[in-house]
């Protein structure tokens, strides 16, 4: 069962010897159930923060973040997170890395194992389970990765510039992949994206965040007319380039 993401007033400020750094301040909004919303913005806004936020890394000074209705309180198995490198281990095997977060929880259910195995086929990756990381190429790396995130079975992903290290090729073909992948078991995801394409195509709702102390300035709901099974379908839709031009715009008066 997929969750719901709610941001109720949430301020995040760091302090340091050089004083206070307002983040995020006064962020309200919410990422339905099963919704794919997009967050997009200038560097230093709080993009990867308001992540970490949710993933309970990080608390909040002021307001409260929930997922399912309950208070984040910290880390949560229903909660995971793919960052922008895959950050395998590179002494084990694509197959331990992809268990570890089995490991970690303590899992000693068969059933899991075998169900992040048939993941892993699914995701182009059969025949390499036994390879260490060196031994694959950068898409490849990042579907385990994904695979890895998947196998603890979260209700939400959260996804921090996945595709971002890619050359172009690979990145268009994973994000059909994952795009796929997360439609079909149905997550509620938060993609953090500096590519408005990659976020259009993707996404329910692109939210558009001001400079930092980053808020909500704006919100897209995405509705193209062409037949998008997949980002690159997407892509091809006649309103694309309409929504692209009013997101650059948004940002460009950040600029």
């Amino acid at each position: 069962m997929s969750l719901s993401i709610t941001l109720r007033n949430v301020d995040l400020k760091y302090l340091t010897i050089e004083g206070e750094t307002g983040a995020l301040q006064g962020l309200n909004f919410e990422v339905a159930a099963e919704e794919f919303v997009g967050i997009v913005g200038p560097s230093g806004c709080g993009k990867s923060t308001l992540l970490s936020l949710v993933a309970g890394l990080l608390r909040p000074t002021n307001g409260e973040v929930l997922v399912g209705g309950s208070p984040v309180t910290g880390p949560s198995p229903r909660v995971g997170y793919m960052l922008q490198h895959d950050y395998l281990f590179e002494w084990r095997t694509i197959k331990k890395n992809v268990f570890i977060g089995l490991e970690v929880l303590g899992v000693k259910d068969p059933a899991m194992y075998d169900r992040a195995l048939k993941l892993l086929a699914s995701s182009g990756l059969q025949g390499f389970e036994d390879h260490y990381p060196y031994q694959l190429s950068g898409g490849m790396r990042q579907r385990a990765a994904l695979v890895r995130t998947l196998a603890t079975e979260p209700e939400v992903l959260l996804l921090d510039e996945p595709f971002s290290a890619l050359d172009y090729q690979t990145r268009l073909y994973l994000e059909d992949e994952v795009y796929k992948t997360l439609r079909a078991k149905k997550k509620t995801v938060i993609l953090v994206t500096h590519d408005l394409a990659e976020a259009i195509a993707m996404c329910n709702r692109v939210v558009v965040m001001s400079h930092r102390p980053g808020r909500v300035k704006a919100e897209h709901y995405i509705e193209l007319s062409a037949e998008c099974g997949t980002p690159f379908q997407c892509r091809q839709a006649p309103e694309f380039r309409r929504y692209f031009r009013q997101i650059w715009e948004e940002l460009e008066v950040n600029v």
